[in-house]
């Protein structure tokens, strides 16, 4: 029987901690989709929860990227974009708490939750797609220029580098980015906060919110299907089959500075 690649735990009947822990490297697997689909069911199924926290056991990283390896059998759970459209519909507040690399898919989870936050000498976010020679299908596409404008989005997935939480939050890819030491306060005061108010008027101002800052599903699917086409590209395969060879998916040196490393491929 698989594990599950997260832990949950019920801080109180109205905030919830969801810690992710996949070794080697919180690779975001068919399995992560389908535990996520399984969470968000519940999540709307609780007439209690109002926040929900994401962080990860591993300091090093938050969610690497999607798992390159292709599945040994045909996935049928829930789509990534089914699920990241979701949890932005939900009711639910959703944070990330990211401490780590949160790179390609890991990085598009992040920007399909409410909230992001990140430490500012242990954060590491990134678009690597392009390095890899395809382009981003879960949403960085579509997201991404609503939060820090045109040119900013070009330079993050285009230049397909490493970004430190400082320059995040100054593009206003995150929230704010602080001090390691007080992340985890930090992020538990504002969830304990959010969890102390009554349920109707966070789903309202929410579902407001959503109104004027969420990319349409019609482009957030040309996103996916172009991804989808990118993965048969021969050059594609070519340059993720060399990047395998260096240590893509493994800990070590490649996976650590995989912004930097991916223009030298």
């Amino acid at each position: 029987m698989t594990s599950s690649p997260f832990q949950v735990v019920q801080r109180s009947p109205s905030y919830w901690r969801v810690t992710f822990d996949s070794p080697p490297i919180n690779l975001v697997t068919f399995e992560v989709f389908a535990a996520l689909g399984d969470l968000v069911d519940r999540m709307e199924a609780d007439e209690d929860v109002k926040v929900v926290v994401f962080d990860s056991a591993d300091p090093d990283f938050f969610l690497a990227h999607f798992d390159m390896v292709p599945p040994k059998e045909p996935y049928t759970g829930p789509a990534w974009l089914e699920i990241a459209t979701r949890m932005a519909r939900s009711r639910v507040i959703s944070i990330a708490s990211i401490r780590g690399r949160a790179r390609g898919v890991g990085s598009e989870f992040t920007l399909a939750c409410d909230m992001r936050f990140a430490s500012k000498e242990n954060a590491v976010l990134g678009q690597p797609e392009v390095g890899a020679g395809v382009t981003p299908g879960g949403g960085a596409t579509e997201r991404l220029p609503l939060l820090v404008g045109r040119g900013r989005a070009l330079e993050i997935i285009a230049a397909a580098d490493d970004f430190d939480a400082e320059t995040a939050e100054r593009y206003g890819w995150i929230n704010r980015a602080l001090p390691d030491a007080e992340l985890d306060a930090y992020v538990d005061r504002v969830a304990t906060r959010i969890a102390s108010f009554d349920r109707r008027p966070l789903a309202e101002v929410k579902a407001l919110i959503n109104r004027t800052t969420l990319p349409s599903e019609t482009d957030l699917t040309a996103g996916q299907d172009t991804f989808r086409a990118a993965l048969t590209w021969p050059e594609a395969h070519e340059r993720v089959r060399r990047l395998m060879q260096r240590g893509m998916q493994q800990r070590g040196e490649l996976e650590y500075r995989l912004g930097e490393q991916i223009a030298d491929e």
